[in-house]
């Protein structure tokens, strides 16, 4: 059955232009735009979206469904986490299959791809989380990159769970280079700062507040300067995920001053929420730990320069829910067994667009750092991150005058809190296409489990 969709007298907003124009929807992909009122185009559905943005489906590149973490367990599942990542307007999302110590990296996206398949309402791709790097696991990335896995993350953190050490580090990195896959880095020193967490702890520092004073910035710092330097040696491009530090912005700028394919990711909790969050009393400040932590305020300044400046190209949400009650509480007494993550998949388009009304970013620049640089970055572009013909149909009907009061009473996270409860936003998706399929229809869910079909990707497209 063939389908056809005109979106009509919308501002069509991609991030290289504006311009006013119908779209024709055809079989689920973009078939053209034009003049709006000038083509007599027949079609089975037509979405008024005069007064309105019609932007590219968000693409949150960095979510953690369903992860295991400190003896729990994320508590978004691929089913609720990419329904409410299509409330917020996102209509893909690439979320992280983990390799266990001891498994093959084979073992841990089988796993993944059993927990999403069937159970999404967007589309989704993985990346590979690499725990335990050998002679098999770094064979085995040739192959991932072969069938659309095309990127990796290390962590210089978690030592005993995640953790790589430089020479692990450079194993795979050297790997990349020659297959062409990216390194995600987890940047912070996490030996130094294991040393901080046990000191604190002996001094009777226990409250939540003290995650963040242990976790230095100039931990990040460091390990975001000794990643860039190994990938130099490798000679392989790098991709540091979670930025939250100004000092961590300040390597990533030299670096790409020097001409390095040297890639900084940042997200919404770093440029809104601060350690004045984690110090709440009454271990509400639990609810904001995350790892890169929350910053002291004067940070976000120099993360919104780095997002005007291109040192930082995308914003992605490290959407990883755990809820207050029974989850978080398991750190009472020891900031260190709280679970580490936010829920915010469904937040990051309408901050940001708050971000445009603020001043802090334009109007292309949101869709640039939401939408086509993830796809770009992380080889789904231009099928998905724009509106353009041959594009897969992934497109919001966005309302930049409506207003809405951030909730957890409202929200479709799993999840018992809002990081930005009670926040005011202007602007507010009201319906949602994936794949030219109605997912949000004026703000009614109608999409369902299965929708959402998995996407190889080609490798990284964003290279100098």
């Amino acid at each position: 059955m063939s389908s056809r969709t005109v979106i009509s007298g919308g501002l069509v907003i991609t991030a290289s232009d504006e311009i006013h124009a119908d779209v024709l929807i055809e079989d689920g992909r973009i078939a053209a735009l034009a003049v709006p009122g000038t083509q007599n185009w027949t079609a089975d559905r037509t979405i008024d979206a005069t007064g309105k943005y019609v932007i590219p489906g968000g693409v949150d590149a960095h979510t953690h469904m369903e992860l295991p973490f400190g003896g729990t367990f994320a508590s978004d599942t691929f089913e609720t986490g990419t329904r409410a990542a299509a409330w917020g307007g996102t209509t893909t999302i690439v979320d992280f299959a983990v390799q266990s110590v001891g498994h093959s990296l084979r073992e841990g996206l089988d796993a993944w791809h059993a927990k999403a398949e069937g159970n999404c309402a967007i589309d989704y791709g993985f990346h590979m989380i690499v725990s335990d790097v050998n002679q098999e696991t770094l064979k085995e990335m040739d192959l991932l990159v072969e069938e659309g896995v095309t990127s990796f993350k290390q962590f210089m953190a978690y030592p005993g769970v995640f953790y790589s050490d430089d020479g692990q580090i450079l194993r795979a990195m050297q790997r990349s280079a020659e297959n062409g896959g990216l390194i995600m880095m987890h940047a912070e020193n996490g030996i130094a700062i294991d040393v901080l967490v046990e000191q604190a702890l002996a001094r009777g520092e226990t409250d939540p507040r003290y995650h963040g004073e242990v976790r230095k910035a100039l931990l990040e710092a460091e390990a975001t300067h000794r990643a860039i330097k190994l990938a130099q040696v490798a000679g392989a491009p790098l991709y540091v995920v979670h930025v939250s530090a100004m000092e961590a912005v300040a390597e990533l700028a030299r670096a790409r001053d020097e001409g390095l394919n040297v890639f900084g990711e940042t997200c919404p909790q770093y440029l809104f929420l601060s350690t004045d969050n984690l110090a709440e009393p009454d271990f509400e400040g639990s609810k904001y730990v995350c790892s890169t932590p929350l910053r002291p305020k004067e940070h976000q300044a120099k993360l919104w320069q780095g997002l005007r400046t291109n040192d930082l190209q995308v914003v992605s949400t490290d959407h990883c829910p755990f809820c207050f009650v029974g989850q978080k509480e398991l750190g009472r007494g020891d900031f260190s067994k709280i679970p580490n993550g936010l829920p915010g998949v469904e937040n990051r388009m309408d901050l940001l667009h708050q971000a445009v009304v603020d001043g802090h970013i334009s109007r292309r620049r949101w869709i640039e750092i939401a939408c086509a640089t993830p796809a770009r970055m992380f080889g789904m572009y231009p099928k998905k991150g724009t509106i353009a013909p041959g594009a897969d149909a992934d497109v919001v009907i966005y309302d930049p005058h409506a207003e809405q009061i951030v909730s957890a009473e409202t929200h479709h996270m799993n999840v018992d809190y809002s990081a930005y409860e009670g926040k005011r936003l202007t602007g507010r998706v009201e319906t949602v296409l994936s794949r030219g399929e109605l997912v949000i229809t004026e703000r009614e869910y109608t999409g369902h489990a299965g929708h959402g079909t998995y996407t190889p990707r080609s490798t990284c497209q964003y290279l100098n």
